[in-house]
Parts: C-alpha cells; sequence; structure tokens
C-alpha cells in the first residue's frame, strides 16, 4: 500500500467500550484536521481505521476477521489502520498476521495517527504509551452530540489479576483540570447538554490536588451542562467526597456504574479486587442515604478459574442483594499474560455458560422490574437522536432509561417532560407532557 499524503476519505470502526468511542471521535477530527473526510461506510473509504478492544478473546477475533473483510472488498483496496487495544497488546504480531494492515498504532499514540498514515508504505507500528502528549497534541473539540463522552483518565493501577488494561492502557494517569474544563467548555459550547466523564478507572482522578467530586463541581458549574455522568469506577475509589457529590450537584445524575464482578470474597481475593462483597454493599447503603432515587449498575464474570458453586450463589445473592437496574455479564476469557490465564481449575465452557445464563435472567428480572416502577411517572428526559418513526425521538432519563416518544417539534438537545406509558426489558415508551423542562 503506498502512503497517502493528499485528502483521502476515511472510515474509523470502533470495537469496545465508551473511551474506544471516544478515541473514535478524537481520531475522526485529526483525521478532518489533517484534510481527510469521512465516508458512509467502510465499504466507502480509501482508510478504514480499526479502533480495537482487547478485553475478551472474541472481540480481538473481531478485529482479524473484519480485516479479512476489508481485504476482499471489490475495487480499490483501502488503506487499513488498526488502532486501540489490540495494536498495543500485538503490535508488530500482527502486520505478520495480517499482511492487509498497514499501519499499527496504539490507545496512547493515535494522535501520530496521520503522520503514520503518510508513512503507510513503511508499515508503521507505534505502540508508545505517551497519555499526556497525546491529550496535548490533540487539537480542540470540533463538533459535539446531546450527550458528550469525555475521558479524563486514562489507565490503571489496580491490575485486577483477568484484566489486560495496565498492559495496553498502561499506568493511571489523570488529566490537568483546565485541560478537561476547557474540553468540557467547547463541547457544552457545541450543544451538548450532558457530559459523561471517562476513566478506565475514572474515580481514582487526581490531580495537582484536584480530586474528582471537584471536578465534577466544576464541571457542574460550566453554563449549558445540565447533566453529568461518569463510568467506569472502582468501588475502592468511592470516597467520602464522591459519595456526598451524588447528593449535593444536582447536574450529577442518580445512576451509578459500579461493577463488583463476583459476590464471593474468595474469588474477588483471586482476582485482586480490593473491596468485599459486604464493603460493596456499604458503599450503596452510604449513596442511597444521601441519594434514595439512585440506579445501580454493575459487572460481573462467571466462571473465573476455581469458581465453585458455592461463589455463584454467592454471586446470584449479591446480586439480589442490590437489586440493579442494569448490569453487564461475560463469560471469564483468558487473556495471555494476565496471571488468572495461567490459574489452575479454569471452568469448562458449559458450566460458564449455564451460570452465565441464570445471572443473566436474574439481572434481566430486575432490569424489567426497575423499568416498570416507572410506568405513570413523569420524568425529564434529554434527547438524542431521531427514531425510526417521523416525529419520534429517543433519549435517556435521569436513570439512563432509553424513552422512545413522539415530540414533534423538539430536537435532539432538548429535555422534555415526558408521562412514561409502558416498560420493556430494554427501553420505555412515553408521551410528552410540555414543551420543554428546565
Amino acid at each position: 500500500m503506498r502512503a497517502v499524503s493528499e485528502p483521502k476519505s476515511y472510515f474509523v470502526k470502533t470495537f469496545g467500550c465508551q473511551m474506544n468511542v471516544y478515541d473514535s471521535e478524537r481520531m475522526g477530527e485529526l483525521m478532518e484536521a489533517n484534510g481527510h473526510s469521512v465516508a458512509a461506510s467502510a465499504e466507502d473509504a480509501d482508510i478504514v481505521i480499526l479502533n480495537t478492544c482487547h478485553i475478551r478473546e472474541k472481540a480481538s477475533e473481531k478485529v482479524y476477521s473484519e480485516i479479512g473483510r476489508l481485504k476482499k472488498r471489490a475495487g480499490a483496496k483501502p488503506l487499513v489502520a488498526v488502532a486501540g487495544c489490540v495494536a498495543q497488546a500485538e503490535g508488530d504480531e500482527i502486520v505478520r498476521r495480517a499482511p492487509a494492515v498497514d499501519v499499527v498504532v496504539g490507545p496512547q499514540a493515535y494522535h501520530k495517527l496521520p503522520g503514520l498514515i503518510a508513512r503507510a508504505a513503511e508499515k508503521p507500528v507505534e505502540t508508545g504509551l505517551p497519555t499526556l502528549e497525546k491529550f496535548a497534541a490533540l487539537g480542540p473539540r470540533r463538533r459535539a452530540v446531546p450527550s458528550s463522552f469525555l475521558t479524563i483518565q486514562e489507565g490503571c493501577d489496580k491490575f485486577c489479576t483477568y484484566c489486560v488494561v495496565p498492559y495496553t492502557r498502561g499506568a493511571e494517569v489523570s488529566r490537568p483540570a483546565d485541560t478537561v474544563l476547557e474540553e468540557a467548555r467547547r463541547l457544552a459550547d457545541a450543544g451538548a447538554r450532558e457530559i459523561v466523564l471517562l476513566g478506565q478507572n475514572v474515580n481514582a482522578y487526581r490531580h495537582s490536588g484536584v480530586g474528582f467530586a471537584d471536578l465534577i463541581g466544576r464541571v457542574a458549574a460550566i453554563d449549558g451542562i445540565a447533566r453529568i455522568r461518569y463510568m467506569t469506577s472502582h468501588p475502592a475509589d468511592m470516597n467520602d467526597e464522591l459519595i456526598a457529590a451524588h447528593g449535593e450537584i444536582s447536574e450529577l445524575m442518580p445512576f451509578l456504574h459500579l461493577p463488583v464482578q463476583s459476590g464471593s470474597d474468595r474469588i474477588l481475593k483471586a482476582m485482586n479486587r480490593s473491596h468485599t462483597a459486604d464493603s460493596y454493599l456499604e458503599t450503596l447503603t452510604k449513596l442511597r442515604a444521601v441519594r434514595p432515587d439512585i440506579a445501580i449498575s454493575g459487572d460481573f464474570i462467571v466462571g473465573f478459574p476455581g469458581e465453585t458453586d458455592a461463589d455463584f450463589a454467592a454471586t446470584l445473592e449479591i446480586v439480589r442483594a442490590t437489586g440493579y437496574a442494569q448490569a453487564y455479564s461475560f463469560k471469564y476469557s483468558a487473556r495471555p499474560g494476565t496471571p488468572a490465564a495461567a490459574m489452575a481449575d479454569q471452568i469448562g465452557d458449559a458450566v460458564m455458560a449455564e451460570r452465565l445464563h441464570q445471572l443473566q435472567a436474574l439481572i434481566n428480572e430486575q432490569q424489567l422490574a426497575f423499568n416498570a416502577r416507572a410506568v405513570g411517572a413523569s420524568v425529564d428526559v434529554l434527547l438524542e437522536r431521531p427514531g425510526k418513526r417521523l416525529g419520534q425521538l429517543i433519549g435517556k432519563t435521569p436513570w439512563l432509561q432509553s424513552v422512545h416518544l413522539d415530540a414533534v417539534g423538539a430536537v435532539a438537545g432538548d429535555v422534555v417532560r415526558t408521562r412514561i406509558t409502558a416498560a420493556l426489558p430494554n427501553s420505555l415508551a412515553g408521551v410528552r407532557e410540555i414543551a420543554e423542562a428546565a
């Protein structure tokens, strides 16, 4: 593949988490700042950027499947760049395994992407970890959506035994508060009504004496910001100041994603999680004391090495004790290089599948019950995008529930008072009550 110096069309395909969505947005801004234009799809693009996830084996294999599909594309073949965590973890191996790849760039070096693409004939591989250098090199935000992501922290120092993040994203690094606030102001000026603060361990944020709760308060003071959310959090970093902020800052939405992973203290210790089932539940008790209507989301791994029936029963018990509004659950996936991958007593897939089925049935039951309790209530819905029917829009309640409603005359970014009329497992239906809520 020849180098690309003249303007070309590009398309970014995103795999994985919200932080990858943020990174893809910034990559797009970089490409456009260098004269490239966005294509409607990967099939139409001269340059295809695959922003990858390495958390689970299937997520990684999807990338190679996509590379193979692009290689078979009719007509001129695109320049293919692999970015993100698979790029960081596998580096030169990607080019060896998939010669159709022209550029490999890790998640902390994508600010170099336009230059790497210009050198594509050399098949460059860039997997350095200059996190703050990356943010300093990125230009100002060019666009926003009603609910916009803003990465404030990257990397993780927790070293959970199943997790690749410390190896693919590096050590915990927090961005300076002034640069975070400047980006938030630009997003608000561009139309963002809600800011979602992101980090691999977002509530560990601290920079030059500014802690996470303080930062949330400063973002809340920005004109135009009506809502604030954050993810992903670690139970060990839910300090008293942050818990108090949930009761004191009205812009901080009553929804918290707080992964526990297991209800078994024995398994939590093997995972190198620094909390216990009891300490997790105590944190939730404190949160509900200051914000009684807070909704809780979580993450669970079933089939971690050595997990017994009793350990799994403890996970079901903590789910019952918590009452989740929603939760994500997965079968354990051994990632190369992590301590858990070398542990004895790996669990068979059939056992993991059965446990996951039981867990998801309970979580789905709780989620439907949570949504059902909203029927008949009047809530403020932040409209985010058009629905399938003319005049229909889709938005979110303060508790992160998707709502479909007819709102002729309203546009994305409006906050409308809505009466909830029906509940489904993954969404709500509503009727607009008034033109706009404050």
